[in-house]
């Protein structure tokens, strides 16, 4: 039996006496209290009193709706003499054609590298950097935008940058070129890394091959992207009521209006914006295997279909995921990791998109031979979250560290600027955040168990694994789920591209 620091302290200073003193040298043996912590007193740390959480009511940005139905976020903070802004536009890379994937990376690319009417992308630099400022062009899977900061005293002319950007940009061929082969590079190094291929197939497998959520560039589809492209693209998406623009920092709130409104307000109002649509039917089951002979681990993905932000048992999922996932503590690490000692990491999460449907995934990073038993350990806990009964003391912890870390992504103004920015990308109120704190609260015993029942279905999961079929011990047919079905990784290569590397091989 382990026994406490007091304890040891107490035998060592008996036989310490023993030696010094003939009357304790005759003592054979020592009766230790069996519960000697209790005559302690509490530890400092013990007695420190942990109040209640106080109610989260972040100081909502100013928002402005102008009458083209362009909408400004406004966020002062005086601490320090920066300001940083975005102009946020709606449509990216799930909304180009399927023959044109890849458009929104080069279009980030060159609008900002070409510069502008007046001046060059490379003109720009160097006038940025002498100010410190940045002035950047990104793209994503749903937006485009154009972002910006500096110090206060530069704001006129880096905000004038970013203006001009936006209302004249200069597409230049060379530098559509230079991003074309940018993406080429990147495209032909994609299967460098196992995380890498299996991020990229896991979305294949939830969402479909053909899916937007899915689709990856290739080389014929980048090489086919003209300079046309770009500018339809951009004539089609800067329309005022499909722009959401946001800034923070050391500025007055009027005069940051007014310059907004005369920047922005004389621009004409176009057709909005479609909403995304489309079915989400998830994984097809069964065991998906990539051989990637050059590493000696496996990555191993267990996917499902996750849900949205709207779900009314979002709240609920959300702590059901923390008891299994969450953390350290979970029944995930607990077992597959500190008890069987199969992965140096494992972890999950059951995805909540805001306006379509995120991935359940469960991931473990484990050697090769212990692909299989890793496999089964997290299926297990997959399917013990319908019959493992939650406990109150899961439940309790788990809302306490939801709770207590939530407040930490809403910790400054910059932050709550960010997601007010986000509900209002996607049409959420104001006060979805405010709520978040009584929702988790709410959940109960009873909840967790009727989400577990309703949304975990071990039978309609795929598990994909990446890994290296000659040192994989127990083969995956061991699991006992289906014929293994091999995933082709191919990069198609143009038949131009195929000849020209065969000319070089040749010489």
């Amino acid at each position: 039996m382990k026994q406490s620091r007091t304890a040891s302290l107490f035998a060592a200073t008996l036989l310490c006496a023993s030696v010094a003193c003939p009357l304790f040298a005759q003592v054979t043996t020592v009766t230790i209290p069996p519960d000697i912590r209790k005559l302690q007193p509490p530890a400092p740390w013990e007695k420190i009193p942990v109040p209640p959480l106080h109610a989260f009511h972040p100081e909502q940005p100013t928002r402005i709706e102008l009458k083209n139905g362009l909408v400004i976020l406004l966020e002062p903070d005086h601490e320090l003499p920066f300001i940083n802004g975005s102009i946020n536009i709606r449509g990216g890379s799930r909304d180009v054609p399927a023959d044109k994937t890849g458009l929104i990376d080069l279009y980030s690319q060159a609008w900002r590298t070409s510069g502008t009417a007046t001046q060059s992308g490379d003109q720009l630099d160097d006038l940025l950097a002498s100010k410190a400022a940045n002035v950047e062009t990104y793209g994503d899977i749903d937006s485009t935008s154009v972002a910006w900061s500096c110090f206060t005293k530069d704001e006129d002319q880096v905000f004038g940058i970013a203006v001009d950007l936006l209302e004249h940009p200069a597409f230049n061929e060379q530098k559509l070129r230079l991003a074309q082969q940018q993406e080429i590079a990147g495209i032909v190094r994609r299967n460098d890394t196992a995380q890498g291929i299996a991020a990229r197939e896991a979305a294949v497998l939830v969402y479909g091959k053909d899916s937007p959520y899915a689709r990856q560039p290739e080389i014929a589809t980048v090489m086919g992207i003209t300079l046309d492209d770009l500018k339809g693209w951009h004539a089609k998406t800067v329309v005022p009521n499909n722009i959401i623009v946001a800034v923070e920092g050391d500025f007055d709130l009027a005069v940051m209006e007014k310059s907004l409104r005369a920047a922005f307000g004389g621009l004409p109002r176009g057709p909005a914006w479609p909403k995304p649509s489309g079915e989400f039917a998830g994984p097809k089951p069964g065991v998906y295997f990539v051989n990637k002979t050059d590493i000696d681990q496996s990555n191993i993905w267990i996917l499902g279909l996750g849900t949205t932000r709207r779900n009314p048992d979002f709240y609920a999922l959300t702590v059901m995921n923390e008891i299994f996932s969450g953390g350290f503590g979970s029944r995930l690490v607990q077992d597959v990791r500190t008890k069987q000692g199969l992965a140096y990491a494992v972890f999950g999460n059951y995805g909540a998109s805001f306006d379509h449907p995120g991935i359940f995934y469960t991931i473990a990073m484990t050697k090769s031979a212990t692909t299989v038993k890793t496999t089964q350990a997290m299926l297990k806990e997959i399917h013990e979250l319908k019959t493992e009964p939650f406990t109150a003391s899961e439940l309790a912890s788990a809302k306490d560290q939801l709770l207590n870390s939530f407040i930490f992504h809403y910790d400054s103004k910059d932050k709550v600027l960010a997601r007010a920015t986000e509900l209002e990308f996607y049409g959420y109120p104001a006060d979805y955040l405010t709520k978040y704190e009584a929702g988790i609260k709410a959940v109960t015993l009873a909840d967790l168990q009727r989400v577990a029942d309703k949304y975990i279905d071990p039978s309609r999961l795929a598990i994909l694994v990446v890994g290296n079929q000659a040192n994989i011990g127990t083969p995956l047919t061991a699991l006992d789920l289906g014929p293994v079905r091999p995933l082709d990784i191919t990069i198609p290569m143009p038949a131009a591209m195929r000849r020209q590397m065969g000319q070089q091989g040749a010489q």
